[in-house]
């Protein structure tokens, strides 16, 4: 029935297949690839190689005499993989032609995911989605609204309250009680002006259920990143605007020993057409200190920025940083960076 070749040779029935939908409740799922040896010598796979972890597969070991059928398994586990994939599994045999390469492809429907999967975070009894809030950008005049949702999976109503919520900040559950395996949302009201600051920033409120203020874990954690919003401005406002220029932005001290301290002097110089406002300025690490001789530069000035690295405790290299936070459309933070390696005697 074959044209026979010499030698071994493989001849799939197919090489490629369509799982289709597969559900990721029902588990792994398997499709066997077959083949013919077309050739007139046995056939030996020498190699299978899936693609990914993801796939497993098994096969003919023992040599597939002339005319005779043999296999190769492919294995999907579709555990957490939700949606659309394409997986190949390479097969190595002692053919003429010695390398195969299978395709098969599909698409996961994932399980429904439980309350608990759902809302992983634990506050007490309170589920929630998230224990973090984050804002991202603020301008330093708006108010930004965003929301967590929550969930009850207890037998018994949960009442929401909380604490510690600084005056920049609205916090409200809706519903203030939550009813068994009843789904909410505590909704976050952000007040930039009445932060008044600048910058990436952090606080942390207290999640009360049922009034226990005693667990410190029962924290929520709303960030924002504060800045001016420069996109009003006209061509003719921008081009009468501040320019912050550094002389230099990284300071390497190469290499001191541990316990040292290194100082280096950043000049700023203002290339605008009005004042340059110095906002903020924030060392990532104490270990740096900072001291500026002035905070608003006039058009052609400059200001001197004094860093003073102290090694104690440091070893090995160091990479830390200062923010500079400006009225500069074009450089309204400013990142300076000081590196070097700090070794420890013997």
């Amino acid at each position: 029935m074959f044209a026979q070749q010499l030698g071994p040779n493989i001849s799939w029935d197919n090489d490629k297949h369509d799982f289709g939908e597969i559900l990721e409740a029902n588990g792994k799922a398997t499709y066997k690839f077959e083949f013919t040896n077309t050739g007139n010598e046995p056939l030996v796979i020498t190699n299978v190689r899936p693609s990914c972890g993801c796939t497993s597969s098994d096969y003919t070991k023992e040599p597939v005499m002339p005319g005779v059928k043999g296999y190769v398994s492919a294995t999907y586990n579709p555990l957490r993989r939700p949606g659309k994939f394409s997986k190949t599994i390479t097969i190595t045999t002692n053919s003429e032609s010695p390398t195969s390469v299978l395709r098969f492809t599909g698409n996961v429907i994932p399980k429904p995911k439980s309350k608990e999967e759902q809302f992983p975070r634990k506050m007490g009894e309170l589920r929630l989605k998230s224990n973090h809030l984050a804002f991202a950008t603020v301008y330093n005049t708006q108010k930004k609204k965003d929301k967590i949702e929550m969930a009850n999976t207890t037998d018994h109503d949960l009442d929401i309250d909380f604490e510690n919520v600084p005056k920049h900040i609205s916090i409200q559950a809706f519903p203030k009680t939550l009813k068994p395996n009843e789904v909410g949302y505590i909704e976050v009201t952000y007040d930039a002006k009445l932060k008044n600051d600048w910058g990436f920033l952090m606080d942390k409120v207290m999640v009360l259920v049922n009034g226990d203020n005693n667990n410190k874990k029962n924290r929520l954690s709303i960030s924002a990143s504060i800045s001016e919003n420069f996109a009003n401005l006209s061509a003719q406002e921008k081009a009468n605007a501040p320019k912050a220029v550094f002389d230099s932005k990284v300071f390497d001290f190469a290499k001191i020993e541990q316990g040292q301290k290194v100082s280096n002097t950043f000049v700023l110089t203002n290339e605008g057409k009005s004042e340059l406002i110095i906002r903020k300025t924030k060392a990532s690490c104490g270990c740096t200190i900072l001291n500026l001789d002035k905070k608003i530069i006039a058009p052609g000035e400059s200001a001197n920025f004094d860093i003073t690295f102290n090694s104690s405790g440091k070893r090995n290299k160091q990479n830390k940083s200062i923010t500079i936070i400006t009225n500069d459309p074009d450089n309204s933070q400013i990142s300076l960076r000081l590196t070097g390696f700090v070794e420890v005697p013997n």
